[in-house]
């Protein structure tokens, strides 16, 4: 990466990471949420159309590493959403930084509004890695706004979630959601008030042994309700705690 470009777009107390597949430098920072594993693996689930014209959304964006990933696998551009200035900042020099705009653009938005910006029934893929944890007096919260707003509910819950996926969705779109196993019930239930029905599922697990301690889960609008596949299990490592073979391959194409 040539050293004035890493001067023009990337700021003090900020780094760059590279995903190695994709071959995009994202910028990311310690003092706010950084991409991690389950950003990976959700945009590796997700099945895009390749040639076929379709409008793509990556709700919860963060620094936009969804949306960076899964422009190896569509011809279409992808829309960003992130109601966080600072990462929706750092996501558009990333566009810059990698002369990305033709392929990636980002909204400065609140998802609850998000029909101010994109048509309902107009879109044909939604993915989403959203807050993990329900915005409760007694959760413990990281103290850095960033932080809590990237892993709580505050804005955003679930049934607001699927609610906005549903309308912004044409009828058999799909979407593909990341989410915790303790809050598996609490997103069929939501999804299903919001005519999304739950088609594939996969449990991801840290290594064989362990419990699950992440779900990949695909959706369809208007689908029905039978036909839904439970997935082969992903474990992230091997009896070595290396990266499974599986895991090498999404991270690195090895």
């Amino acid at each position: 990466m040539d050293k004035e470009l890493i001067e023009k777009f990337v700021k003090e107390n900020e780094r760059l990471d590279i995903l190695k597949r994709e071959n995009i430098h994202i910028i990311q920072s310690p003092s706010v949420f950084s991409f991690s594993l389950d950003a990976v693996l959700l945009a590796d689930f997700a099945r895009l159309p390749k040639k076929r014209k379709a409008t793509i959304v990556d709700f919860c964006s963060g620094n936009g590493a969804v949306a960076f990933l899964l422009t190896g696998k569509t011809y279409n551009p992808i829309i960003g959403v992130e109601i966080q200035k600072n990462l929706f900042d750092m996501a558009k020099r990333t566009v810059a930084l990698n002369q990305l705009e033709n392929k990636v653009s980002f909204l400065n938005a609140d998802i609850n509004a998000i029909t101010a910006y994109i048509e309902p029934d107009s879109v044909d893929v939604i993915t989403c890695n959203p807050p993990y944890f329900k915005d409760l007096d007694t959760s413990r919260k990281n103290s850095r706004d960033a932080y809590t707003i990237a892993r709580h509910e505050v804005f955003l819950k679930l049934p607001q979630l699927m609610a906005k996926t549903s309308q912004l969705l044409k009828m058999n779109g799909k979407a593909y959601f990341v989410h915790r196993p303790d809050r598996f019930f609490d997103l069929l239930d939501a999804m299903r008030d919001n005519r999304l029905a739950p088609k594939k599922i996969r449990f991801i697990y840290p290594y064989v042994g362990k419990e699950s301690n992440m779900i990949l889960v695909e959706a369809i609008k208007d689908g029905k309700e039978d036909g839904l596949k439970i997935l082969p299990p992903l474990y992230i490592h091997d009896d070595s705690r290396e990266y499974s073979p599986e895991v090498k391959a999404i991270l690195f194409g090895e």
